[in-house]
């Protein structure tokens, strides 16, 4: 596996957002702080490539609130303009609609994904109203086994870390000064109580890393990882449509 160089890596990214952002006509960023590693990446960089063009959103929904005093820390270390919005009451009143009841069941993975899917239109909400774009925090390493939720944590604009696979991104983090307890910390999408995305996927991402950079695993764990891609390749794939020949 080839060594970054980080300092050019930062320089790039930057550079691709600033490019993004203005091939669409945006003025800015909104990202989603969640007291993460990948989500504290993505912040910094487009602190970096826009100045106070950017706001950062932290939306706890039943969350540990460790990880909001972690993206708080994030916004205030680097100066980045943030508001939280507590969105624990909207999936209750959700809940009621869908349900008729705020009762929450256990190992409901339905009602998981509800919370990044009502991040995700909150951020879209403040993306409309500054004109900025919605700039997501996904890696290479989660794409690539689909380890998002879709139209959740997935519906983002743009994707400035989705060439790097998860120990790039911690190697990146230390060269932007990232506080050492978000990048020491679980990687977690906060779920539930508990959860760890290593947990979920059942697969490190040391072997996902090393598997996407060399093409190399036991034979047990290369078909995990095909697994996780085939069972997910509907999150990355266009959405399907007849073929019009057919109708003819």
């Amino acid at each position: 596996m080839s060594e970054l160089d980080y300092a050019k890596v930062e320089e790039v990214l930057v550079d691709w957002l600033r490019e993004k952002v203005a091939a669409a006509g945006a003025r800015g960023a909104v990202v989603g702080l969640s007291g993460g590693i990948d989500s504290s990446v993505t912040s910094v960089l487009c602190k970096k490539a826009f100045g106070d063009q950017v706001l950062g959103v932290i939306m706890p929904c039943y969350s540990n609130e460790q990880d909001a005093e972690d993206a708080r820390l994030v916004a205030e270390t680097f100066g980045i303009d943030y508001i939280t919005r507590d969105l624990s009451s909207v999936l209750d009143e959700f809940l009621v609609v869908l349900e008729g009841s705020k009762e929450k069941e256990e190992d409901n993975l339905a009602l998981a994904n509800m919370k990044p899917r009502l991040r995700m239109i909150t951020l879209y909400y403040y993306a409309a109203k500054k004109n900025y774009l919605v700039v997501g925090t996904d890696n290479w390493s989660e794409l690539k086994v689909g380890y998002f939720t879709k139209y959740g944590d997935g519906g983002i604009d743009i994707a400035p870390l989705g060439r790097l696979v998860k120990n790039e991104v911690r190697e990146l983090a230390k060269h932007l000064k990232i506080p050492e307890r978000i990048i020491n910390k679980s990687p977690s999408a906060g779920l539930w109580h508990g959860q760890t995305d290593e947990d979920e996927m059942g697969i490190s991402y040391e072997t996902l890393d090393k598997y996407i950079l060399t093409g190399e695993a036991d034979p047990e764990e290369k078909e995990r990882i095909k697994e996780l891609a085939r069972k997910s390749a509907h999150k990355l794939a266009p959405i399907p449509i007849p073929d019009r020949e057919s109708l003819l």
